[in-house]
């Protein structure tokens, strides 16, 4: 004999399991959050189309900077972002670099779960800094590592940086990495912009050396040389999803969907994305929505 409910659903139509996932548009929505370059706001829409085909109630909150998005999501105005594990053990938790990206990835998890945050899956990814010359002057100055580039400078290179405020004045960012190899861009040498415009300003000859990210597809399409960090000074940034505990503990089926998301990333396929949006002028919803498709996650 069938459950009364059972009975009811069947005379309606519907099956348990599709009246389960239709209930999740029923709940408060998710705040999907998100950073204010290219990398983030890709997979920042990813998260979000993903959710919504799997009927939950989502909103997005993409654009805010990394102090400002960790802030709302210990704050609870934001349930999940992807966030990189050097960010949360040396920028929030105030630890010292650890050895590798596991021990990174294990310190952030366990730190952050006394906040009351989850660290899912880590993806095979590894988006850090790095500092980037034009290829052909890289060549011409003999500048293939960080410890080249220093040298030149310590032998009298005038040489200009691009950088965005935030690696200015992050505890792992340019004071550190000069005091680590022994080299100075003086202030007037330094030229501060948004991160996005470090890449046009080395491109067009602006300035010498330019910070990037290692996975920007705008590297290799801009005929870029990224200079080798050869004393391993930049933390690894692993991508991972991190939830808030009583946010996953209401919607325990955001562990798997956000798990298999990240088992598909990798350096290679984020530089692909990046390039998409960045080299080919595509637009940010149809790569995200791409990359779920071409990969089965929709």
């Amino acid at each position: 004999m069938k459950h009364p409910i059972t009975a009811l659903l069947t005379t309606l139509g519907l099956s348990l399991s599709a009246a389960a996932t239709t209930a999740h548009a029923q709940d408060d929505p998710i705040v999907v959050g998100g950073l204010n370059y290219t990398e983030h706001l890709i997979l920042t829409s990813a998260t979000f189309q993903l959710l919504e085909a799997n009927d939950y109630n989502v909103d997005k909150r993409d654009g805010l900077g990394t102090s400002v998005l960790r802030q709302a999501q210990e704050n609870g105005q934001v349930d999940l972002y992807w966030e990189y594990t050097g960010n949360s053990v040396i920028l929030f938790n105030d630890q010292p670099q650890p050895d590798d990206a596991a021990e990174t990835y294990a310190t952030a998890k366990r730190l952050d779960a006394e906040k009351g945050l989850v660290w899912l899956d880590p993806s095979d990814t590894n988006n850090t800094y790095a500092l980037a010359m034009r290829e052909a002057d890289a060549e011409e100055r003999d500048i293939h590592t960080l410890s080249d580039l220093a040298e030149a400078m310590k032998d009298g290179a005038d040489l200009t940086l691009a950088s965005n405020a935030e690696f200015y004045a992050r505890d792992d960012g340019l004071r550190p990495l000069q005091e680590a190899y022994g080299f100075e861009f003086t202030r007037a040498n330094v030229k501060r912009m948004d991160s996005g415009l470090t890449y046009n300003a080395l491109r067009e000859e602006e300035v010498d050396v330019a910070l990037v990210f290692a996975t920007d597809g705008r590297n290799g399409a801009f005929d870029f040389e990224v200079l080798d960090d050869d004393k391993q000074f930049f933390p690894v940034y692993q991508l991972a999803p991190v939830v808030r505990e009583e946010t996953l503990d209401a919607n325990p089926d955001l562990e798997p969907l956000l798990n298999e998301m990240s088992a598909a990333l990798n350096d290679e396929m984020l530089i692909d994305l990046n390039r998409r949006v960045d080299v080919d002028d595509q637009n940010i919803e149809r790569v995200a929505k791409d990359f779920l498709t071409e990969n089965d996650l929709m």
